[in-house]
């Protein structure tokens, strides 16, 4: 579908809600597009009823448009996340699917496609999709703050503030990250909450106190984006979209395929087309991002996508949203997840490998270092001592109602074994249905040119902390 230049109004479809309004308008009459990420983030905002967060900025613009509570990523870590972001597809079906890995010949971006249909694409900064950027991807590389927009245009902007580095940096590196903080915004590590799977120390509740002073800086960030829009008289006509590209920055968030790592913020804003303040609670995956944009561009959606739209007249509801973590850095597992709006289904197809493999860049993180020692200590107790378990069970199943950190696993429970069998049943055909290359071993994807040979690199750096 193509939007006409003379329309007047529109009837999209937000869930169950039916929204009539005049349309925005570029130069050609289609919609402007704004994505702002942020790095390793949760939805631990105030405006997802976070009370220890600081987030004005993203609660006014929940405000002003929709919130998405069941959103989530299908790869924990940030490359294969973004490659399914930036393709529309599953990084198990491309060959992304391993912490770094390179694909030699990826399928088109939907921001190549996007230019294709007339769309300005303005794309500084992060670009770790797991492969080289394609020479038709973008136009720009600039920081378009700094320039004149080209409308219609998909304009990105990515903060790195909020990365697991900076919950780590040095004490004036992180001065300088959150200067902008008053005395007030500062979070007291007492006060801060610990989930159940961590050991309550010290360590533990600085970097949890110093991830939400990072949130907050991240969200000064984003207002100053939101003020440079309205500068230029754009906000109008532009839909903002406001991601995570995966769970925060900390060990058993980042890289799990637990909702600690793959469920994020998603906040869109579509002025005269979402009714401000709305929430969705309906199953988003970060592959839809692609199509939804395409088609309300009215750009042809290819048919090797795998999301599906999301907002708009040709949105459709999800049942299940599917996640992966295969080689992290230097670290090899393959773990599968199914999630549903209530349970989720986790499948180790290495149960003999413990959940506490040791991965450099994350054992730089004080409360690795704090829980890794105390469980050498023997003082782990209760559900903080489930990580050091020798072995992982082969099938895990979590009542996400019931147990929000997925600390029971019911994979056992006689009262959940119909639950089980259809969440296994659904994982298997996805698996089958995308054709997961996660049981074809890396030096044989290498063997048949998918991938560039980067084991050799990972295998000298082991142990030095410097993989990321």
């Amino acid at each position: 579908m193509r939007w006409g230049k003379p329309w007047a109004f529109v009837l999209l479809f937000l869930g169950g809600q039916v929204v009539t309004a005049q349309p925005m308008k570029s130069d050609d009459g289609r919609p402007n597009f704004l994505i702002i990420g942020a790095e390793d983030i949760s939805p631990d905002l105030r405006c997802y009823g976070d009370r220890q967060a600081i987030t004005p900025n993203l609660d006014g613009l929940a405000g002003q448009g929709v919130r998405f509570t069941r959103a989530f990523t299908h790869a924990p870590v940030c490359a294969p996340s973004r490659s399914g972001l930036i393709t529309g597809r599953y990084p198990t079906s491309m060959g992304t699917h391993h912490m770094r890995s390179k694909l030699i010949a990826p399928p088109p971006t939907f921001t190549s496609l996007l230019r294709n249909a007339g769309y300005r694409v303005y794309w500084p900064g992060k670009t770790d999709f797991n492969f080289d950027v394609p020479a038709d991807a973008f136009d720009s590389t600039d920081d378009w703050r700094q320039h004149p927009l080209q409308e219609p245009f998909l304009a990105y902007i990515n903060f790195t503030g909020s990365h697991e580095s900076q919950i780590r940096a040095t004490r004036e590196e992180f001065a300088k990250k959150t200067a902008r903080l008053r005395p007030e915004e500062r979070h007291d590590p007492s006060k801060v909450i610990v989930p159940p799977f961590y050991p309550d120390a010290p360590e533990v509740r600085r970097d949890i106190a110093n991830y939400y002073d990072l949130v907050t800086a991240v969200d000064y960030q984003v207002g100053d984006v939101l003020r440079e829009l309205e500068r230029r008289k754009l906000a109008d006509r532009t839909l903002v979209l406001f991601f995570g590209d995966h769970g925060r920055g900390m060990p058993r968030y980042k890289r799990w395929v637990y909702d600690t790592g793959t469920r994020v913020p998603l906040i869109v804003r579509w002025p005269g087309q979402i009714a401000p303040g709305s929430v969705r609670d309906d199953l988003v995956c970060f592959l839809d991002i692609a199509p939804t944009f395409l088609a309300l561009a009215g750009a042809p959606v290819p048919e090797g996508m795998q999301g599906q739209v999301f907002l708009g007249p040709q949105a459709k509801a999800r049942e299940y949203v599917f996640a992966a973590r295969d080689r992290m850095d230097e670290t090899y597992d393959r773990i599968r997840s199914v999630r549903d709006k209530r349970y989720q289904y986790i499948r180790n197809f290495h149960p003999e490998l413990p959940y506490a493999q040791e991965i450099a860049y994350m054992e730089l993180m004080p409360t690795m270092q704090v829980w890794r020692r105390l469980h050498s200590e023997k003082k782990l107790v209760g559900p903080a001592s489930l990580f050091f378990a020798a072995r992982k069970p082969q099938e895990e199943l979590y009542d996400l109602e019931e147990d929000p950190y997925e600390i029971n696993n019911l994979a056992e429970s006689p009262a959940h074994q119909d639950i089980l069998k259809r969440m296994r049943a659904a994982l298997d055909r996805w698996m089958v249905e995308t054709q997961d290359l996660g049981g074809v071993p890396e030096r044989e994807l290498i063997k048949r040119s998918l991938v560039r040979d980067v084991l050799a690199a990972y295998e000298e750096r082991k142990g030095s902390g410097k993989v990321q």
